[in-house]
């Protein structure tokens, strides 16, 4: 099993949401967050000029079976992907066990 946690911008979470969905990734945790990207300039929208050093954005955790880890990778590049500086990181990781509170299961049936 791998957990991915993923960065993107709060713009385009509903639509990553409903190809994960799509693709039958039906759980997962997500947070508002702030973070400091590497872009040093601002930007000016309608003529006013802000900051981009703090940046809004939405932070997402995944866990999903091995099969699923590249279907789910390639599903958050293509969707969370407006071309531009900003669009966020995804990170992989291992996980060793997973359990579901209610009925005891774990492995694969613990997460789905």
């Amino acid at each position: 099993m791998k957990k991915v946690e993923a960065i993107i911008r709060k713009s385009k979470f509903d639509e990553v949401k409903k190809a994960l969905h799509a693709i039958e990734v039906n759980f997962l945790s997500y947070w508002d967050v702030t973070g400091v990207g590497n872009e040093k300039q601002g930007h000016v929208y309608r003529g006013i000029s802000y900051s981009t050093t703090d940046i809004q954005r939405r932070y997402l955790v995944i866990v999903v079976s091995d099969d699923f880890l590249e279907r789910t990778i390639e599903t958050l590049t293509k969707t969370a992907s407006t071309g531009n500086v900003g669009d966020g990181k995804i990170f992989v990781s291992e996980i060793t066990e997973a359990y579901r509170i209610r009925t005891g299961e774990s492995g694969h049936a613990g997460i789905n």
